[in-house]
């Protein structure tokens, strides 16, 4: 379903990989012109120009969701927008809470809690002024159940959960839907590497032996999905896994 006129810019956080390039690609394939953020400026010019050469349209804008007078300055350029996906985020360590890193915890949760606020308050305007506006907020199922070593990303996840739920209860009776899609095991180029400073065998361990875990595609898919449904259709919650999981614990490896 192509977009309405009022509602065909769709703002992606994160756009620089993984899901959030993803995203993009999906969503400029789907009619809307998509507006790639993140601090790898590099990265989003050059899946820009990508988008543009097949006959989309896509810009790219450098941006630090955690700088909150950078993501005020980026929102004065809209007067409305349809789409915002907050899809900034990750997960740093897999320390359990007797020796994590308070440093760590920090930044995960300005990232995924902190800039996900940020933008969202920012854009909300632009957003219910289209008429028909949509926020996803890229959480994850670590918001929803705990594991060994994941206490600061669950932490962050929680809470960014916790204000998507909110937001949709305050925001009732505005043209804007609030949609959370929640990803299980997701195998991406940057996500585990990033998480394990770069130790590519830690990073590897992660997916041992599942056969088929989800791609950045998977999710961009849900999300396209979500946000193409007709105006009146919320998606408040999407979880999804791969088949090989069943829970955040319980994941069948062949190994």
């Amino acid at each position: 379903m192509a977009p309405a006129p009022a509602s065909r810019i769709a703002v992606i956080t994160g756009a620089s990989s993984g899901i959030g390039a993803a995203t993009a690609r999906q969503l400029a394939a789907a009619g809307y012109r998509v507006v790639l953020t993140a601090r790898r400026k590099d990265r989003i010019e050059a899946l820009a120009e990508e988008i543009n050469a097949a006959g989309h349209q896509a810009a790219a804008y450098a941006l630090d969701v955690t700088d909150r007078a950078a993501v005020d300055e980026f929102a004065t350029a809209f007067k409305t927008i349809g789409v915002l996906v907050n899809n900034a985020g990750g997960a740093l360590g897999a320390d359990p809470v007797a020796s994590g890193d308070p440093e760590q915890w920090r930044r995960m949760y300005e990232t995924n809690v902190l800039g996900t606020l940020n933008v969202t308050q920012a854009l909300l305007p632009a957003l219910t002024a289209s008429g028909d506006g949509t926020v996803v907020v890229l959480s994850s199922t670590a918001g929803f159940a705990t594991y060994e070593g994941g206490g600061g990303y669950v932490a962050a996840k929680h809470a960014e959960h916790v204000l998507a739920e909110t937001l949709r209860l305050e925001i009732v009776g505005t043209p804007v839907r609030v949609i959370e899609v929640a990803p299980g095991m997701v195998k991406t180029d940057e996500f585990a590497l990033t998480r394990f400073g770069g130790d590519e065998e830690k990073a590897a361990k992660v997916y041992a032996g599942v056969a088929e875990p989800l791609t950045a595609d998977d999710v961009a898919d849900t999300i396209s999905w979500a946000v193409t449904r007709p105006p009146h259709v919320n998606i408040d919650l999407l979880v999804v896994r791969p088949r090989a999981q069943a829970s955040n614990t319980k994941v069948h490896r062949e190994l």
